[in-house]
């Protein structure tokens, strides 16, 4: 059987969510179509898995990364077609077939990314700030040129152009930034739909923005050299403090929000949040290491 498209999926330790993604795929795999996880070299057993998931092709990447997992799985494949999603994503049930169709709309094409909580309710703040603000992937693509790689289309031909991933940055921008300074085009697929949990508690947030913040300005550094970044972020940071009070607005007119008492905890983890970035990113700039 020739392999047309191939899902190619990191992951690492995160084995109930990843029985989540894969039986949500199930029902979607037919003839040409290949499911490829490829493990960071996990400390958990995956031996289940591989039995539940026969149809599935397990791999191993030593280097712990995202991106070199996702660069061997390309490897890997012979498929021409490449989708990229995330182990604790929810992909809809028709993911595969929009897919298929969708990844001709462009050079690369993003999905969107919806949001649901894990826990009951009433939601943490984190998980009432992320369900504002989390994965707004129309504007990351419209406004900004990349997709999160958590719903992401493309075929090898353009990724061989392209190059891998680079592990360390924030590799889902990077490498699409560098698609688009070679005249590839992105386009956004608004029917091709994943579903991301959303952090359920403050430490889960913090441990977000800052593999994020570290990403970011090394991605800054690569970008512009390390004085001019240095000089850009750490305007930046003064930005970020003040981001709160611009923002404060979407809380409070979201409909996703259910109550008064959710809409307070959002806002207080909007100011939160952002003070401490700021700090992490003052601290970058002037060439000390975040706390």
């Amino acid at each position: 059987m020739r392999v047309q498209s191939a899902v190619i999926i990191p992951h690492y330790n995160d084995v109930d969510r990843l029985h989540r993604c894969l039986a949500a795929l199930e029902g979607q795999v037919v003839d040409g179509i290949e499911v490829v996880i490829v493990d960071n070299n996990s400390v958990v057993d995956l031996s289940a898995l591989r039995q539940r998931f026969a149809w599935v092709r397990f791999l191993v990447e030593p280097r712990k990364g995202a991106a070199h997992a996702r660069n061997l799985g390309v490897k890997a494949t012979t498929a021409r077609e490449l989708f990229f999603l995330d182990a604790d994503c929810l992909p809809a049930p028709d993911w595969i077939a929009v897919a298929r169709e969708a990844v001709r709309r462009g050079d690369l094409v993003g999905g969107a990314i919806d949001v649901f909580d894990e826990t009951p309710p009433p939601r943490s703040g984190a998980e009432a700030f992320e369900t504002v603000f989390a994965f707004d992937n129309r504007n990351y693509v419209e406004r900004k040129g990349f997709s999160v790689t958590a719903n992401l289309l493309t075929n090898r031909a353009v990724f061989e152009a392209i190059g891998d991933f680079i592990d360390g940055v924030s590799e889902d921008a990077e490498w699409c930034l560098r698609a688009r300074a070679k005249g590839f085009r992105i386009v956004l697929a608004e029917d091709l739909r994943v579903a991301h949990p959303t952090r359920s508690d403050w430490p889960a947030l913090v441990k977000k923005f800052r593999r994020i913040t570290e990403e970011s300005f090394a991605l800054q550094c690569a970008a512009r050299g390390s004085a001019s970044a240095r000089l850009r972020w750490g305007l930046r940071s003064l930005a970020m403090g003040l981001s709160p009070l611009a923002h404060l607005p979407k809380i409070w007119r979201s409909k996703k929000l259910d109550r008064p008492a959710e809409r307070w905890r959002a806002s207080t983890t909007l100011f939160r949040i952002r003070a401490l970035r700021a700090g992490w990113m003052f601290a970058q700039a002037v060439g000390g290491r975040q706390k």
